[in-house]
C-alpha cells in the first residue's frame, strides 16, 4: 500500500516537472502597433500643463517667420493664448526654457498692487482696515499682512489705525492744562530765538 502512494507520488512530481520544463520563458510578442495607438489616445485625452522645448521652440521658428498667432496656433493645434504667451516670454527673455523662480507666486497681482498704491497716495491716513475693504470689493485677496507687504515693497509705510483718542478725565484735564500754557511756552520759546 506504501509502495503505491510513493510510486503515485514520484509520478506526480514527475509530471508538475515535465511541465515545468515546457513552459517558455521567453516575453510574450505584444502588436506594436496596437501598442503605440494605445499609448497616443491616451496621450490625446491627457495633456500635460507645461509643452515641450521642442514645440516652444517651433512656435517662436513659426513666428520668427512671420506666421501670425492665429495661423500657428491651427496648425500646431494649440490654444492661441498658449502661443501668444510663450512668444511674449520668449520676446521678454529671449529664451524658450521654463526659468526659475524664487520663492511662492504673489498672492496680489501687480495691477492690485498699483490699486493699492494709487488708493494710499490718494488718502495719506487710509488704513489697513479700509485698504482691506477696497481689495475685497476689486476680488483681490483680502490678508492684511498681504496688503501690508505689498505697500511696503512700493516705498509705503505705516498704515495702523490711528490711535484712539485719551477721553479719561484725568487725561482731558491734562490735555486742558496744556493747551492753556502752550501759547505762554511758544512765547517764551520766541524770545529766547530772537535774542
Amino acid at each position: 500500500m506504501t509502495l503505491k502512494i510513493e510510486l503515485r507520488c514520484i509520478l506526480f512530481s514527475l509530471i508538475i516537472l515535465n511541465m515545468f520544463l515546457q513552459l517558455d520563458w521567453s516575453p510574450p510578442v505584444v502588436n506594436s502597433v496596437a501598442v503605440n495607438s494605445a499609448c497616443q489616445s491616451t496621450n490625446q485625452a491627457m495633456q500635460s500643463k507645461e509643452l515641450s522645448l521642442d514645440l516652444r521652440d517651433r512656435i517662436v521658428s513659426r513666428h520668427k517667420s512671420g506666421e501670425g498667432y492665429r495661423k500657428i496656433s491651427a496648425a500646431l493645434k494649440i490654444p492661441m493664448i498658449t502661443v501668444a504667451s510663450i512668444i511674449h516670454k520668449w520676446k521678454k527673455f529671449r529664451t524658450t526654457r521654463t526659468l526659475p523662480r524664487a520663492g511662492h507666486p504673489a498672492k496680489l497681482s501687480n495691477w492690485g498692487r498699483r490699486a493699492l498704491v494709487r488708493e494710499v497716495t490718494k488718502n495719506q491716513i487710509v488704513t489697513l482696515k479700509e485698504l482691506q475693504h477696497f481689495s475685497v470689493e476689486r476680488g483681490e485677496p483680502f490678508r492684511k499682512t498681504a496688503i501690508s507687504a505689498a505697500l511696503y515693497q512700493s516705498g509705503l509705510y505705516g498704515r495702523v489705525d490711528k490711535r484712539k483718542p485719551l477721553l479719561s478725565k484725568m487725561h482731558m484735564t491734562a490735555c486742558l492744562e496744556f493747551a492753556k500754557k502752550a501759547p505762554e511756552r511758544f512765547l517764551a520759546h520766541e524770545k529766547q530765538n530772537s535774542l
